[in-house]
């Protein structure tokens, strides 16, 4: 009896392993198939966008003739293929080759390819395509033609390429790239690094490799509901950025955990609490924020400092790196941060701001120091 019982514990298990390989491989063709999906798609309005700019060229007509052509085509495709193939967007097929046939592309991201003469002739890969002696450059796509109707209307090529690198490397949905975009996160990160350090945006992405580079200065609150002109607490402030964790964790950047919310430590037979208490993945250390609803105060550095202190002797670990204090503050004063501050310190007061930024001089800001860069180093446009 009990050696039948153990037979059929065995055989269930062994039923059971099976499901999980069955089903882990289904979800992963399933994620195959509509990853698959969704880049043919955006190949296949590239190529549309290649012919229809062809075709203008090649006829060399004036825009209400183009015009024309777009509602001639629009009406002969949906005749054919049904809705989605409306004038608006073939015009932003057309648009999108424009923006992404323009850009420079390396060696890496190339291969050769004839122009096609259907649809199910397209190799789905980045390519070179010739059509009489003119080259045309098609670069790798990765991302939904959902995320390139919103890359296509970044007019700076480098803060375009930035997007489309973390996008990818993060995983954005549609409605957070939407978000990084509105909150000017390029031109965020530029204006808070060093000016040699802004050119490696646009090539690399974010790249973190030391605590400053996890520093957004302002970083951009919009999304916790509080009005920039009525009053409120830094218990309010906490219990906020509290309910919408997800948002503040995309919004903090790569590689941040959240551990605990008025984290107490005792020392001395006292009390101590932290704000908000983060683990850094990438940087491999503790990020510890505390939250001011008012200007910066001298005090407050010096508070800082002693918990970071704290951390380092008696939580990090010897493999560990030196923990990280954060200060939300309202608004601060550089040169009291400065004074207070030794100057190793790991710690940075950061402002924080409950409305979307002003992109138009977020981006002369930034406009401005690339030019700086350049003309420093000799470069010309």
């Amino acid at each position: 009896m009990m050696m039948a019982q153990k037979n059929e514990i065995q055989e269930t298990a062994r039923i059971d392993a099976l499901f999980e390989k069955v089903s882990a491989l289904i979800n992963q063709a399933r994620r195959h198939v509509a990853t698959t999906i969704n880049v043919a798609e955006v190949y296949t309005k590239y190529h549309i966008g290649l012919y229809i700019v062809e075709d203008e060229q090649k006829g060399k007509s004036r825009a209400e003739y183009g015009k024309q052509v777009l509602k001639v085509l629009s009406s002969r495709l949906t005749e054919r293929f049904g809705d989605g193939w409306s004038v608006e967007t073939l015009d932003k097929c057309r648009k999108f080759y424009r923006v992404y046939s323009s850009r420079q592309i390396s060696s890496t991201m190339q291969t050769k390819l004839n122009i096609v003469n259907s649809v199910d002739d397209i190799d789905y890969a980045p390519h070179t395509s010739v059509s009489g002696k003119e080259q045309h450059y098609c670069p790798n796509f990765s991302l939904s033609w959902s995320h390139y109707l919103i890359l296509m209307r970044i007019e700076n090529p480098d803060a375009r390429s930035f997007y489309e690198i973390e996008c990818a490397q993060q995983q954005w949905s549609v409605r957070q790239l939407s978000r990084q975009v509105g909150s000017s996160l390029y031109e965020r990160l530029a204006l808070s690094r060093n000016k040699d350090e802004v050119m490696r945006l646009a090539k690399e992405g974010q790249t973190i490799e030391k605590p400053s580079d996890i520093i957004k200065d302002p970083l951009t609150l919009e999304f916790l509901g509080l009005k920039p002109d009525s009053a409120y607490s830094e218990s309010k402030l906490e219990n906020a950025i509290i309910s919408k964790m997800q948002q503040f964790l995309l919004e903090l950047g790569k590689g941040f955990l959240f551990e605990a919310r008025q984290k107490r430590f005792t020392f001395e037979e006292e009390n101590f609490y932290v704000d908000l208490v983060f683990y850094n993945r990438l940087l491999q250390c503790y990020v510890l924020i505390d939250l001011k609803a008012d200007k910066l105060t001298h005090q407050d550095l010096g508070q800082m400092q002693m918990y970071v202190n704290y951390y380092d002797r008696f939580v990090k670990q010897d493999y560990e790196k030196p923990t990280i204090g954060i200060l939300l503050c309202e608004s601060k004063k550089e040169a009291l941060v400065e004074l207070t501050l030794p100057k190793d310190a790991n710690i940075y007061a950061t402002q924080y701001q409950l409305y979307l930024p002003d992109k138009n001089l977020l981006q002369a800001k930034v406009r401005e120091w690339i030019a700086e860069f350049k003309e420093t180093n000799g470069e010309t446009e």
